[in-house]
């Protein structure tokens, strides 16, 4: 079994060191790294990418595939997608840095399941609209553009990433909205808003954090 980090960057800002140095420090003991410098995730799947056809071909059942967070995957949410589900379906377990995400296909539980599908969806569809929003931004110029996002945000989330993953995880073992905001530290309301319209939950967020190419 091998642990595989797969690094992406796109910009001169972004740096193919720092993302081993974070998956390092975040526990990861990697054992090959794989990279693409200078690729965008927008207009190129991860299959035709020089080195990230490379993981179709080398990753096996039972090996671990790193990334610092989906993005570095792609930022086209059919892609990210299909190319997560296609590595869960020949055995390859996906973990991300940020947030200790795993993305694993033996779980048998349909709980678990829907909760495992549901996140993969929200972290794909968070990866393309942020792109999305880069894009415009870019194209309107820095000052109008955050007069637009300022607009654009609304009211900021009570919760980060990591407490509405937190939420998800105990909606998929079971617990009920009273007992996730006590464990949380979330209001009860908070917790029921996440729990009624999760696709909610993670656009707002989403319009909070900042853009990553």
């Amino acid at each position: 079994m091998s642990t595989i980090l797969y690094a992406r960057v796109s910009t001169a800002e972004q740096n193919l060191d720092h993302q081993r140095t974070q998956a390092e420090a975040a526990g990861f003991q990697i054992d090959e790294v794989v990279a693409d410098d200078g690729v965008s995730g927008v207009t190129t799947r991860l299959v035709e990418r020089p080195q990230g056809k490379r993981l179709f071909d080398m990753l096996r059942r039972g090996d671990i595939l790193v990334v610092r967070w989906v993005d570095r995957l792609g930022r086209n949410y059919q892609d990210v997608t299909d190319t997560i589900r296609d590595f869960m379906r020949r055995g390859v377990v996906i973990r991300t840095v940020i947030n200790n995400m795993t993305f694993d296909g033996a779980t048998q539980d349909p709980m678990q399941q829907a909760v495992r599908d549901a996140l993969i969806a929200f972290m794909a569809a968070t990866a393309q609209a942020q792109a999305e929003a880069t894009k415009e931004a870019q194209k309107a110029g820095i000052a109008a553009a955050r007069d637009k996002i300022e607009s654009y945000r609304g009211r900021k989330p009570s919760y980060d990433r990591a407490k509405l993953a937190e939420v998800m995880d105990m909606l998929g073992q079971g617990h009920g909205a009273s007992a996730i905001a006590k464990v949380s530290g979330l209001s009860r309301a908070a917790v029921r808003r996440i729990i009624d319209t999760p696709e909610d939950a993670e656009a707002a967020l989403a319009r909070w954090e900042g853009g990553r190419a």
